[in-house]
Parts: C-alpha cells; sequence; structure tokens
C-alpha cells in the first residue's frame, strides 16, 4: 500500500511557509496511482499547486525520508485493563492480555 510522506525543504527568504514535496512510496509501478503520476504530468502539477507543494514525487520502492523518523521518539507503551470483579487472578488477566497482544502483533510487540 502506497505511503505518503511530507519531505521538508530548504526555505527562502521570501517563503510565506516552509516549503516541501509530497513523497509517494511503495506505489506499485504497475498500479493506477504510479501509471496516473508517470502518465499525466498535468495531473502531478495540479496536485502539487492545489496542496502548495513545490512537487509531488512517486516512487514504487521505499523512499525514507530522516525528517520523518521519529522512531527515536517512540515509546512503545502496553496496556492491559485488570477487572478486579472477576475470578481469576490479576497475574493471570495480565498474562491473557500479553498473550493476545503477541498473538495480534506478533512476538516483536
Amino acid at each position: 500500500m502506497p505511503r505518503i510522506q511530507i519531505l521538508p525543504l530548504p526555505e527562502g527568504a521570501s517563503d510565506e511557509r516552509p516549503p516541501f514535496a509530497l513523497v509517494i512510496d511503495q506505489a506499485p509501478g504497475d498500479g493506477p496511482l504510479s501509471q496516473g503520476f508517470r502518465d499525466d504530468l498535468e495531473l502531478t502539477e495540479r496536485l502539487a499547486e492545489r496542496i502548495g507543494a513545490q512537487a509531488v514525487l512517486v516512487f514504487e520502492d521505499t523512499v525514507e525520508i530522516p525528517a520523518n523518523d521519529v522512531s527515536a521518539y517512540a515509546t512503545p507503551t502496553t496496556v492491559v485493563h485488570v477487572d478486579r470483579d472477576t475470578d481469576s487472578s490479576v497475574a493471570d488477566q495480565v498474562r491473557r492480555g500479553f498473550d493476545h497482544i503477541k498473538s495480534t502483533y506478533g512476538s516483536t510487540a
């Protein structure tokens, strides 16, 4: 599934707002999105003008934009709700909660 990212560009002295490029990556080369932007330059220019971007860039491959990397700031949090009105112990409820998370998101969750 294609991703949409923003590529910040250097600001000029007369820029009212920071310039950027819209980057769409992971777009299948034979998909309508890639074909539409590749075959219709006017479509690309209209979209860029409409959203205020300097350019719209579409890639089939994954493009990582360092400015969009927030992994250093992300703190994974797991919340397991414990119901005190049940007969099962808190430890059992927590264990079931983590088992559910692992089965839903994989063992790296």
